[in-house]
């Protein structure tokens, strides 16, 4: 039996080749941008790795805040099972982001400093959508809104991140509404503020860890997957050490940041710290 024709002669099993204007795939992917944002600033043939990648980042940054914000607005809303489906999203997202360092892992001083100077005063501490997701970590200072003045959009939306309660802050209010002891000192305490842990929040954790399968399971199930979270940002913070520490050694970065120093102490702690100091308890 032949096949029909479409109106070009190929087989109508074949896909549709012929559109007016843009394809539906480029209308909704918008890849034609998405590869032409690529202006490199020298000749050295190793910085369109280094800028795709930072790319890269800043698209996964922005899925991971939109993941951490939809679970924060379902804990509000007592809906667990779509924060923990968020939640477990962000996870994979995590991953794919961590791997993000694999390409620049292996750069040597000499490779970095080919193109290095092209990044002027850049840094990838002056990333918008990475603080957004510091602040839905309940890593909050006021002082990391001071290099965006000069865009008042994205200051504007920051300065409104800031005083937005972090994923954590809505955990620890939706086992409040359940009935845990949650000091009220936590649940009322300046949200523009880095969280800081609290002893009577531990004792909550050390109370759902000691009973996973009692009448607060999926509280204990909450607590897991937010420690998941919490040890694949953790690896991320190592990774950008490992790599700093590869391409440049202990000078000061790009930008004037402190560089290595500055990602080492940031490589020390654990955001939802409770949910790691319980663990010694039960």
């Amino acid at each position: 039996m032949s096949h029909a024709l479409d109106a070009s002669g190929a087989g109508s099993d074949t896909p549709n080749l012929d559109f007016d204007g843009t394809t539906p795939y480029e209308d909704y992917v918008q890849a034609d941008v998405l590869t032409h944002l690529q202006h490199l600033r020298s000749d050295d043939p190793g910085e369109m790795v280094f800028l795709v990648t930072t790319q890269v980042m800043e698209l996964w940054f922005t899925v991971i805040v939109h993941e951490w914000e939809t679970a924060a607005r379902a804990l509000r809303e007592d809906d667990v099972p779509v924060a923990m489906a968020a939640l477990k999203r962000s996870l994979r997202e995590l991953e794919a982001l961590n791997a993000s360092w694999r390409p620049l892992a292996q750069l040597t001083p000499a490779q970095f400093n080919s193109y290095r100077a092209a990044l002027g005063e850049g840094s990838g501490f002056q990333s918008a959508m990475y603080r957004r997701m510091e602040f839905l970590l309940g890593e909050k200072s006021a002082s990391m809104l001071v290099p965006h003045r000069g865009a008042p959009r994205v200051h504007a939306e920051l300065e409104k991140a800031l005083h937005e309660p972090s994923v954590y802050d809505e955990t620890l209010r939706l086992l409040a509404r359940r009935g845990l002891p949650v000091p009220k000192s936590v649940l009322d305490r300046d949200l523009a503020q880095r969280y800081e842990p609290s002893a009577e929040v531990e004792a909550v954790w050390t109370q759902l860890y000691a009973d996973p399968d009692g009448r607060h399971a999926d509280l204990h199930r909450l607590g897991e997957v937010l420690t998941d979270v919490a040890e694949l940002v953790w690896r991320w913070r190592n990774d950008h050490l490992v790599a700093t520490r590869r391409a440049m050694g202990a000078k000061t970065g790009t930008g004037g940041s402190a560089g290595v120093t500055w990602l080492e102490k940031r490589a020390t702690k654990n955001v939802f710290p409770e949910l790691w100091t319980a663990r010694s308890h039960v």
